[in-house]
């Protein structure tokens, strides 16, 4: 075997499948480790408790390397030839990662090195975009297959879009509105920005369910039963955030449930690795055939 063939063996099995998955996994549990054990507040000014900027900083850390992680997998996809499922679907997910982990690194920037309420800030800019990129590369990969639900199933699908709606709402009726000297066009952007964002986790919640169920078996289900998994992760760490913001007083990030945030990036980073491992499977064994 000559040098290049060793280097290039070595670097295939570092970043193998098993691999990747077992970083994502231990990136998973360090993040939960790290939320619980550091996440307790400490005494501050004004007879008020706060957590240390390190540890707000840490948390954002860990989101912004598993969103990064899952985007430079799901556009390996992309570039793959040899990918089963469309690479528009995964150029607009990695592109969705990639924008919230963006928006995450503006958003920790406003809230721990400028010290202001990051209730609208140039992350919301990204933030957005990866909705519409997440929500259009989701909806793609669900409508380019024939979707057979039986009834039960879109029982199922109508009773938890419902859930989830009515639990986005409830959260949304006690606002405690926007920050004290927020501009008066700035309110109005808070105001729209708010809704948008309660709009798309619902229906991220609703196309991850049917998404769930209707591929539920099959060579490369396992792959976007992490997506859907990775959807109601980020629908779960939205609506903590939101009930927090809205109904805890002077509220800091960093609380356990925000750990979901992790989660969900590792999970679509996952799911982008199972579907390329399963698509080169599919592969070589279509190339196998061909040759006898």
């Amino acid at each position: 075997m000559s040098k290049s063939d060793d280097n290039s063996y070595r670097s295939k099995s570092i970043f193998s499948t098993p691999n990747i998955i077992l970083l994502g996994i231990s990136w998973s549990v360090l993040a939960l480790l790290y939320f619980l054990l550091f996440s307790a507040k400490i005494p501050g000014s004004n007879n008020t408790e706060i957590r240390g900027n390190w540890y707000v900083l840490g948390t954002n850390i860990f989101e912004a390397l598993a969103y990064l992680g899952a985007g430079v997998l799901c556009l390996r996809n992309w570039r793959s030839t040899q990918i089963v499922s469309s690479r528009k679907v995964w150029l607009l997910i990695g592109l969705g990662m990639i924008a919230y982990c963006v928006g995450g690194i503006f958003f920790g920037y406003t809230e721990v090195v400028l010290k202001q309420d990051p209730e609208v800030s140039l992350g919301d800019v990204f933030f957005v975009l990866t909705y519409l990129f997440l929500g259009a590369g989701m909806a793609l990969a669900l409508f380019s297959r024939r979707i057979n639900l039986e009834k039960l199933q879109w029982l199922i699908v109508a009773s938890i879009g419902v859930l989830g709606s009515f639990v986005a709402w409830s959260i949304s009726q006690t606002n405690k509105g926007p920050a004290e000297g927020l501009a008066p066009i700035y309110q109005q952007i808070a105001f729209v920005l708010n809704w948008f964002y309660i709009v798309s986790d619902v229906l991220l919640l609703i196309i991850a369910t049917i998404m769930l169920l209707a591929f539920w078996g099959g060579k490369v289900s396992l792959s976007w039963r992490m997506i859907a998994a990775a959807a109601f992760s980020l629908y779960i760490a939205d609506m903590w955030f939101k009930y927090a913001t809205n109904y805890l007083p002077d509220y800091q990030s960093g609380d356990i449930l925000e750990v979901f945030w992790v989660f969900s990036g590792v999970l679509f980073g996952m799911g982008a690795t199972l579907e390329y491992e399963a698509s080169l499977s599919l592969k070589r064994r279509t190339s196998g055939r061909k040759r006898t």
